[in-house]
């Protein structure tokens, strides 16, 4: 399954060349490759998210430019902040000095270091949620149209220690609508252990066959 691509992707992509036509190989070749990352990805297919991740990188490696390198990297680390698999994002960081200031706030934003962060450098959708108070989070969530951008921002709250129950719902729901196993599986199982620590376990129980339907379904695909 195809899906929008997050953050500068499509400026990465489509627009980092001033002029229109011809648009270069490399930039198509490109888009192609993380867009089938990212679907690879969220599907739980690693073997192919590998291939693809190589392939672009091996096309925005031949323009020489680090910056467009930091963003590639960027929409790995995003796709990794959505399925609860955080980290230093090493891609990025050896490309950091010649990140462009959104890039670096974008970078800010997925790993939760909120407090010096200047939201006015981020896509439009994700500086609501940066100015949220905990009541509004879930709403500020739901309203954003791409589903991948729903599950990053609740990777973001989460890294950020602003996750709210409401929250998890919105991510679970975007994930299981897209039918992405991987972020599927990192949400509820991250419901089902918020739901033990606080003793329901009804709630623990549904989420755990939730997460047995899915493992069954992945065996036999």
């Amino acid at each position: 399954m195809k899906t929008s691509l997050p953050l500068l992707t499509a400026a990465l992509l489509l627009g980092a060349c001033a002029s229109k036509p011809p648009v270069p190989d490399w930039q198509a070749n490109a888009f192609a490759a993380l867009n089938n990352y990212t679907s690879a990805y969220l599907s739980g297919n690693s073997r192919v998210a590998d291939l693809e991740l190589a392939r672009a990188r091996s096309e925005i490696a031949r323009t020489g430019r680090a910056d467009l390198m930091a963003r590639a990297e960027l929409l790995r680390c995003a796709a990794q902040v959505a399925s609860l698999e955080f980290g230093p994002c090493p891609g990025y960081q050896a490309q950091a000095a010649d990140a462009q200031p959104p890039e670096q706030a974008y970078a800010a934003f997925i790993t939760g270091q909120w407090s010096a962060l200047n939201a006015e450098l981020l896509p439009a959708h994700y500086r609501s949620l940066v100015t949220a108070t905990p009541a509004q989070t879930s709403a500020a969530l739901s309203q954003m149209a791409d589903p991948l951008a729903r599950l990053v921002g609740a990777g973001a709250l989460l890294q950020s220690a602003r996750l709210t129950p409401p929250d998890i719902a919105v991510a679970i729901d975007a994930a299981s609508a897209q039918g992405w196993r991987r972020p599927l599986l990192a949400w509820l199982g991250l419901q089902q252990k918020r739901a033990q620590d606080a003793g329901d376990t009804a709630a623990a129980a549904a989420a755990q066959r939730r997460i047995e339907l899915i493992v069954q379904g992945a065996a036999k695909s």
